[in-house]
């Protein structure tokens, strides 16, 4: 991204906290609201263009009342004038305009709330956000990632986005087809979602060459839930940016019994939070007769088995205590996942990953649903290194396993694959073994460590050379002290 769009951004980032708007959440909430406005107005200006060239009337996104709305017209009105129209006109426009009550958009934009305190400070948002060139959908979708990465650099509410270039690798590993239906059933920012339709736009020129496919991917592809109302609206513009036209990202607890989804998607990509426990009175019935537990990291891989279809697939972030936690319900998980799946792959993480925000040691969990079971053998992947340094300050680095476990995740069924060793990077475990170390799934079980020896001089050698190092002390010493 061009590194004026940045500066713009900067600018009006700077413009909301010098006016006492600093929760980023908030921020990131109302830039989006202007985005919105701005571009519905540049949707009308070019529909006029048009309707000119052809010489026809068509009735217009704003029509005669609301032309004040147009960020057109109200980008040069005076600060005073300019806050009235956005707060009295805009606002209840942009929040009225679905004619679907039930659409997505009138749900995302249902709670929009103007809260810009004061006039000057609007003037100036407006203004630098005039200088944002934003027709492009790659741009959009840039400068709502920059947007984005600010919650990164800020946190709030322990909402902090999965690192873009994990998301990146996990999706890049399941390799999402155009037939996919994705749910992400704790989508936050929406970000895996976001990154399936990139991979689909490079990878699948046939994508929008029917128009069954061009509408699964704008209307049936992509389904994401949250419990937070305001992630749930930068979730949604995050997805439009990013030229999905109606995700379905909407409000909804993926744990109680309300979540009735069963059998309905084809591929899983997520982030679970691991909140600790929660309230089992709420929580559907059927996932704890897989796990019996209050744990969510728990509790969300037997939703992610009960959501996919037969033959669907799952990529999920875990904490490592998924892996060799001993109570009943991590083995009853584990065991679920083993013999009545097929547990494809468990890829461990370095403890940085989430630095600054979280030390925790997390892992990559990849299964296939299939009622039958399936799983022979599990492949196991140390990566040690992300291309940026495991400390707070997580700068950029040449050690990088990325693209090294794509590669071979890819290549599971070749030779070279099939016959590493314990000592390397990737290996693979047989089922038995795993079922008789009670289903344990940490790479430091099966993980052979190579000692290396090294051979030391023999210890009267080592303390003749002591004794010699000593007389020579004594000597330097002795003539320092004759010196004085």
């Amino acid at each position: 991204m061009e590194n004026s769009i940045k500066s713009i951004i900067d600018r009006i980032w700077t413009n909301f906290w010098e006016g006492g708007v600093t929760n980023p959440l908030t921020v990131i909430e109302q830039i989006t609201y202007l985005l919105f406005v701005k571009g519905l107005d540049e949707i009308e200006i070019s529909r006029e263009r048009n309707d000119a060239f052809l010489r026809i009337k068509r009735e217009g996104i704003f029509g005669e009342k609301h032309q004040d709305c147009r960020w057109s017209k109200f980008k040069n009105m005076p600060a005073e004038k300019m806050f009235r129209v956005v707060s009295q006109e805009v606002f209840p426009f942009i929040k009225n305009l679905a004619k679907d009550k039930n659409s997505g958009y009138a749900k995302y934009m249902e709670d929009a709330i103007f809260i810009i305190p004061t006039p000057i400070m609007l003037q100036k948002v407006v203004s630098a956000m005039d200088k944002l060139e934003m027709k492009e959908r790659d741009t959009k979708g840039d400068v709502y990632e920059y947007l984005l990465s600010k919650l990164n650099q800020a946190g709030v509410n322990g909402q902090f986005r999965t690192p873009r270039h994990i998301i990146r690798m996990m999706v890049e590993l399941m390799k999402p087809t155009p037939e996919d239906i994705i749910v992400d059933p704790a989508c936050g920012t929406a970000g895996f979602l976001v990154e399936s339709g990139e991979y689909l736009r490079k990878n699948s020129g046939d994508l929008f060459l029917t128009d069954n496919l061009t509408n699964h991917f704008n209307n049936t592809m992509f389904y994401g839930f949250d419990m937070d109302r305001t992630m749930l609206r930068i979730g949604a513009m995050n997805l439009m940016q990013h030229g999905i036209e109606n995700p379905n990202i909407m409000y909804k607890d993926s744990l109680s019994e309300d979540n009735e989804d069963n059998g309905r998607y084809t591929l899983i990509l997520a982030n679970p939070p691991f909140k600790g426990s929660i309230d089992s009175e709420r929580t559907a019935k059927d996932l704890l007769a897989v796990t019996k537990t209050k744990k969510t990291e728990l509790l969300f891989l037997a939703l992610f088995l009960r959501s996919l279809k037969i033959g669907g697939r799952c990529a999920s972030i875990v904490p490592d205590g998924v892996l060799f936690g001993s109570s009943n319900a991590h083995k009853q998980i584990r065991k679920e996942l083993i013999e009545k799946h097929k547990l494809e792959a468990i890829i461990s993480m370095p403890s940085g990953v989430f630095k600054p925000y979280a030390g925790v040691s997390t892992a990559i969990m990849i299964f296939t649903k299939t009622t039958q079971g399936g799983t022979d053998k599990v492949w196991f992947y140390d990566m040690t290194a992300d291309g940026l340094s495991l400390d707070d300050q997580r700068q950029p680095v040449k050690e990088n396993d990325i693209p090294d476990i794509i590669t071979r995740f890819h290549n599971r069924e070749s030779e070279e694959e099939q016959n590493r060793a314990r000592t390397e990077k990737s290996f693979f475990v047989p089922k038995e073994e795993i079922v008789k170390n009670d289903y344990d799934l940490s790479i430091n079980k099966y993980k052979e460590i190579v000692m290396e020896k090294k051979e030391y001089e023999k210890p009267e050698v080592i303390l003749k050379r002591v004794i010699s190092m000593e007389a020579e002390i004594q000597q330097s010493l002795k003539e320092l002290e004759e010196m004085l």
